[in-house]
């Protein structure tokens, strides 16, 4: 199995630089599921894109601070993709960021989170199943695509998570993250949130996320013999 990884991230930041990159932290997270998959990271944020045509059995379009309405020319090129990808079938999996581009390049509609920032670990449900997630966002697909199918959400997020078929699968939150990750973020956000958010997002922190579970359920995903 070989799973290309669309790194959306544009932090360059002197905190991001002390963490694994994005495209690290998700072929950490398929490697403890399966450690003989080939994961390959492509830095699409500054313009480096898969070779036309080229072929994976899966792919992951990761979370950014950007948004998904931003007018840079690799965002554009970045949805283009997203058509090609779900015209042929390949399996699409989009994390924060990438759920909501997947929306949006699709006829679906993103816009600003009613409540404001949603960070910390929150409890949301995809497939019927309680799940505790990562999240880190001021952004949510508010209209799912035609044809597309929610999974599940929370009171703060609705559509948590949908799925286009057996091709399409995405989720709001962050599967890559982990627990220490989560706690430098919140730590380096602190003075950057409103007071009320920032506490909320350290309580949060007394329970880790379920990073078994969304990792076997995307590894599941990828698998076409095991769904």
């Amino acid at each position: 199995m070989h799973i290309a990884v669309l790194v959306a991230n544009t932090d360059e930041s002197a905190f991001a630089q002390g963490h694994p990159k994005d495209g690290a932290k998700f072929a950490t997270l398929l490697h403890e599921q399966r450690p003989d998959w080939r994961v390959s990271s492509f830095s699409v944020k500054d313009g480096e894109f898969p070779a036309a045509g080229a072929q994976f059995d899966g792919w992951i379009i990761t979370g950014s601070p950007a948004s998904v309405h931003d007018s840079d020319a690799w965002v554009a090129q970045l949805f283009g993709l997203i058509r090609q990808i779900v015209a042929r079938g390949d399996r699409l999996f989009g994390a924060c960021f990438g759920h909501q581009a997947i929306a949006l390049a699709l006829g679906g509609v993103v816009g600003d989170n009613p409540g404001g920032w949603v960070f910390g670990a929150v409890d949301t449900v995809m497939e019927g199943q309680q799940i505790r997630l990562y999240a880190a966002h001021k952004e949510q697909v508010l209209v799912v695509p035609e044809g597309a199918v929610v999974l599940g959400g929370n009171a703060e997020c609705a559509v948590g998570s949908f799925a286009i078929g057996r091709s399409v699968l995405t989720t709001q939150y962050h599967p890559e993250m982990t627990h220490g990750f989560m706690a430098a973020l919140v730590a380096e956000y602190a003075g950057k949130l409103p007071t009320e958010v920032a506490a909320q997002a350290r309580a949060s922190l007394n329970t880790p996320a379920d990073r078994d579970v969304i990792a076997g359920r995307m590894v599941r995903f990828f698998d076409e013999n095991r769904l």
